[in-house]
């Protein structure tokens, strides 16, 4: 069975940084894409950061230049670096892999979530 956990979320200050990390676990086949996806109150979960299948990364307008998506596929982890945070980046963060597990088909799997909160 697929699991994603993801931890490091905090309450940290306008300007400050914070790393996300999920790991990944399960008897998997083939993995098509990893990222980040954010939801806050009131709004729709909306996309931050992916990694492709062909290895290219995707970042919302909104965090490019603050945010870095990075992996370990050796220890199966998923990253998001945060700089020079904003309290619009105030969300829930989940972590998302598309993939394969071992003789099942492709599907969406979504981590527990991790509180951010950016605040003075």
């Amino acid at each position: 069975q697929v699991q994603l956990v993801e931890s490091g979320g905090g309450l940290v200050q306008p300007g400050g940084s914070l790393r996300l990390s999920c790991a990944l676990s399960g008897t998997i086949s083939v993995i098509d894409a990893m990222g980040w996806y954010r939801q806050a109150p009131g709004k729709q979960r909306e996309l931050v950061a992916t990694f492709t299948s062909a290895g290219s990364t995707t970042y919302a307008d909104s965090v490019k230049g603050r945010f870095t998506i990075s992996r370990d596929n050796a220890k199966d982890m998923l990253y998001l670096q945060m700089n020079s945070l904003k309290p619009e980046d105030t969300a829930v963060y989940y972590c998302n892999t598309f993939l394969r597990e071992t003789g099942k088909p492709f599907r969406d799997y979504w981590g527990q979530g991790t509180q951010v909160t950016v605040s003075s």
